[in-house]
């Protein structure tokens, strides 16, 4: 797959770890110092696997390899550390964090004429990275914050002209999918379209999650060449309550025949099939106590789901406004206690071993996604009071 193909944080990271390893072959000029800039963990932790690999080797680590932290460590230390040799290894790599701190109050005029002073004879043997990560680069560099702009400025303007400026952007879904695709098929495994994007929507592009979902996926379908989107499903927490989160749009939109397809669906993409029952119920019962609690504070948008919903009880991030939005469809407190009645109904029967649990649910679904019949008003009154 060509660089170009990428989008900014992937071919600045790839142009990076290319200059390190030309240089380690001696091949190409290594710079003093580096600045990686933005907060893009997964790339970030490439960059620094590059460096190791091309100058630490394991058996000298101790010796060649410092990890600095600006808030404990003056930039003065850092400086003097990298200007000498070291007596049991033959280079220096040196990664220094918060560096946030020499941009914080006061001048650092002393600071600053410091670096200059090393970076006017620096040390050949060493090569210091700066480790910015207060910066975010969104994957659409014109979006940036004006705060993370100047931040990004003021860091290209002082460290940036002394040392190589490599740009993290964070990675876009569509270069999120690609990478999916590349790095299974290294291992001669296909990633179906379907599959990558579900892993991808899911897990939000954060790449560190999708790295490590991708590895519980490769050894979950070892020796079968292929990852569908049912095996993302079922290895995935988050493709299950996205899963979730679309039976309960369904049923909240009065929907019986998608409810119960998706359903069918949940079930099938279970390893325990029927015998996750349970495990549905409960979740379930935990969705529709959250929208009652948003449709009792009245919340209309993302921003004060947060404080409507107490720690431990909150949804993912990406669900928030699918939830309000189902929730609001609900008319009043009276339809979502009824449908928590029907789901404590239905775990009570499951509880007791019937012959078919997948007809329980099936049950369930269908009367959560039927309106609810009409009752005479004395029934109701006396409902209405055991209720409160």
């Amino acid at each position: 797959m060509t660089a170009a193909r990428w989008g900014a944080g992937f071919s600045a990271t790839g142009r990076f770890v290319a200059e390190i390893e030309a240089a380690a072959a001696g091949q190409g000029a290594l710079k003093p110092g580096y600045v990686l800039a933005g907060d893009e963990t997964f790339l970030l932790d490439r960059c620094r696997a590059a460096v190791l690999k091309a100058f630490v080797p394991p058996d000298l680590r101790d010796f060649c390899l410092s990890d600095l932290d600006l808030s404990g460590t003056s930039i003065f230390e850092v400086l003097d550390r990298a200007q000498t040799p070291s007596l049991m290894a033959p280079f220096q790599a040196i990664f220094v964090r918060n560096v946030r701190q020499l941009y914080t109050r006061g001048a650092k005029k002393d600071e600053f004429a410091a670096l200059e002073r090393y970076f006017r004879s620096p040390n050949p043997q060493a090569v210091i990275i700066f480790v910015a990560d207060f910066v975010r680069i969104p994957s659409d560099v014109r979006r940036m914050e004006m705060d993370d702009k100047n931040r990004f400025e003021r860091l290209t303007e002082t460290l940036g002209s002394h040392c190589g400026m490599v740009e993290l952007a964070r990675v876009t879904e569509e270069d999120a999918m690609r990478w999916v695709a590349a790095t299974a098929q290294e291992q001669d495994v296909r990633v179906e379209a379907d599959a990558a994007r579900e892993l991808v929507d899911a897990l939000g592009a954060d790449m560190m999650l999708i790295s490590s979902e991708l590895e519980k996926l490769l050894l979950y379908t070892l020796g079968r060449g292929r990852i569908t989107l049912g095996d993302v499903e079922t290895m995935v927490l988050a493709a299950k309550q996205r899963s979730l989160y679309e039976l309960t749009d369904a049923i909240s939109a009065r929907d019986r025949a998608r409810a119960l397809a998706l359903l069918q669906g949940l079930l099938n993409s279970s390893d325990a099939g029927e015998d996750a029952a349970i495990g549905h119920l409960y979740m379930l019962a935990r969705t529709f106590r959250q929208m009652l609690v948003i449709l009792e504070k009245n919340v209309r948008d993302s921003r004060a789901i947060w404080q409507a919903l107490w720690q431990g009880f909150r949804m993912p991030p990406f669900a928030a406004d699918d939830l309000i939005r189902q929730a609001r469809r609900y008319k009043s407190r009276r339809d979502l206690t009824r449908a928590l009645r029907l789901i404590a109904r239905a775990d009570l029967e499951l509880r007791s071993s019937p012959p078919d649990k997948r007809l329980v649910l099936e049950r369930l679904v269908y009367e959560l996604a039927s309106e609810p019949k009409p009752v005479s008003p004395i029934f109701a009154a006396v409902q209405l009071s055991f209720e409160v």
